[in-house]
């Protein structure tokens, strides 16, 4: 099982749902990328991880187009803009799914109100991969 998650900056979002399903299951293989890659993976969002004792601190935003040769299960975008500037796959993709989570990265306020919508962010995604996990995968 090959599962590719796709948002813009590939620093929080895309990150955080890569961690989760490691998490769950370590034999499946579960790449992220972003379709304009920022530098390092978002600190705030490696803190709200750690917080549920997953780790993405290692992790390294790519640029998605790396992976268009590749065959996947399921490429998945996690933000509008990548649903719409998803590149072009030539390898084969069984199915494509759009997972929409607003990006905690436009937080405004004090860093407890920031990391708060982290952690907003964080469960939801927490919540939505659950029952992908459940759904599409568990069953096979």
């Amino acid at each position: 099982m090959r599962i590719l998650i796709i948002c813009t900056g590939n620093t929080c979002r895309s990150q955080m749902v890569e961690g989760f399903l490691k998490s769950l299951d370590t034999k499946i293989n579960v790449f992220s990328a972003g379709i304009h890659p920022e530098i390092e993976v978002n600190p705030n969002a490696v803190k709200v991880m750690e917080e549920i004792n997953i780790q993405i601190k290692n992790q390294k935003p790519k640029v998605a187009e790396i992976f268009s040769q590749d065959n996947f299960d399921f490429v998945i975008t996690v933000c509008d803009y990548a649903n719409t500037h998803c590149p072009i796959f030539k390898g084969e993709v069984k199915q494509r799914m759009h997972i929409a989570f607003d990006d905690p990265a436009k937080a405004k306020g004090s860093d407890d109100e920031i990391l708060a919508v982290y952690r907003k962010t964080r469960d939801a995604i927490v919540e939505e991969f659950s029952g992908f996990y459940i759904r599409e995968i568990q069953h096979e």
